[in-house]
């Protein structure tokens, strides 16, 4: 009998539970720490594929009842969730991007653009500024961009408007607005050749399938509004325009959570950055109550993914673990409350790239939290 394409990887190794590396201990080579999460990274097209059949069936019922539901609140509601739920689509998308979700690289590609769709995300252009970018040069200034922060000198060569922009993605209180004006709409959603010089006809491909995408969208609501003889716009408005800067949000504010923290480091010289060992101390795991982390498909066990991108999202909650018993005291640990977020964002204004601590905007230090302490009270 032919073996099925569509079948699981190879069976993983028997899980085993890797000894403990002291804090004072140089850290095993990524090849090793990745050896540790072998068992919890086998790939499951079976699983992938219900997931994201899932999302979607959610994902359109709730549209529907933006359209059905009578009472503006019940609309507000359902277009709310379908922005989570749009969230949960795109760490789908993130996963076959990175060629992590299903074992098949083919299908992976066509699951990620499907996935993709409803955060208007073209495929390649995320690839590119994501996989190869942020992951190969993770809170290295110069070359990762994602929440990249400006030191004392460069912030006071800004322009006026600038700098008020830089305050308020700062805030804490607009988070989808870096997202989507810094990320999507000029790196992303056919971009200029300032932010990405490469002409490739994927690209614009991928870019036309995004627009395509919203252009469906927005004519079924206008349809559905005829039909039901309601408000076009109000419908498109709560169809469509709360679920994607509801999503904006989301990402913004899980992009934000992942590297920003006082205890994260960023470098300006390649040699130093990566003598940190980048791949286990730019990233936070940031932990939530009520299985909320679990509803966001595990992408808040962001250490895991760092250091073996292959490791799917359904595996990410076990790779986590396995790293948080192995290295004590080198992942950053955060339990979740606004007033950590809160106080984060008005700490995390600047950062001395020569004194290794973030600053507020007048270049005055705002304090660095222990890693250790941090692992420890996690």
């Amino acid at each position: 009998m032919k073996p099925d394409p569509f079948s699981s990887a190879e069976a993983a190794p028997a899980p085993t539970t890797p000894a403990q590396v002291p804090p004072g201990a140089p850290l095993p080579a990524r090849k090793h720490i990745r050896a540790w999460m072998a068992p919890v990274s086998a790939q499951r097209t079976g699983l992938a594929v219900a997931l994201l059949v899932l999302d979607w069936a959610i994902f359109l019922a709730l549209i529907c009842a933006v359209v059905l539901l009578t009472p503006w609140w019940a609309k507000a509601l359902a277009g709310t969730v379908a922005g989570f739920v749009i969230g949960r689509l795109f760490i789908i998308g993130h996963d076959a991007c990175h060629q992590s979700y299903t074992p098949h690289r083919s299908l992976n590609r066509w699951l990620g653009r499907i996935a993709f769709l409803p955060s208007l995300t073209p495929y390649s252009l995320w690839e590119v500024g994501h996989n190869v970018v942020h992951h190969g040069y993770t809170n290295l200034k110069g070359k990762d961009f994602v929440w990249a922060p400006y030191t004392q000198a460069e912030f006071a060569a800004l322009s006026p408007s600038r700098r008020l922009l830089e305050r308020i993605y700062r805030s804490g209180w607009a988070p989808g607005l870096y997202y989507f004006i810094e990320m999507w709409w000029l790196k992303m959603f056919f971009p200029s050749r300032t932010h990405m010089p490469s002409r490739r006809p994927i690209f614009f491909a991928d870019s036309a399938l995004a627009l395509a995408a919203a252009i469906v969208w927005i004519s079924a609501l206008v349809g559905a509004a005829h039909a039901t003889q309601q408000s076009a716009w109000a419908l498109v408005g709560w169809g469509f325009v709360l679920p994607f800067v509801f999503w904006n949000f989301m990402i913004g504010f899980v992009v934000y959570a992942h590297h920003t923290h006082t205890a994260v480091v960023w470098h300006e010289d390649k040699s130093a950055w990566g003598a940190a060992d980048p791949f286990v101390s730019t990233t936070v795991h940031l932990k939530f109550p009520l299985k909320i982390g679990a509803l966001m498909h595990h992408i808040m066990e962001h250490t895991a993914h760092h250091v073996d991108m292959s490791v799917p999202l359904y595996g990410l909650k076990k790779a986590q673990a396995i790293l948080e018993h192995a290295l004590p005291g080198r992942i950053v640990i955060q339990q979740f409350s606004w007033r950590w977020y809160f106080d984060t964002a008005r700490r995390c204004k600047l950062y001395d790239i020569a004194a290794q601590h973030w600053t507020d905007f007048k270049g005055r230090p705002t304090g660095q939290t222990s890693l250790g302490r941090l692992a420890t009270s996690g």
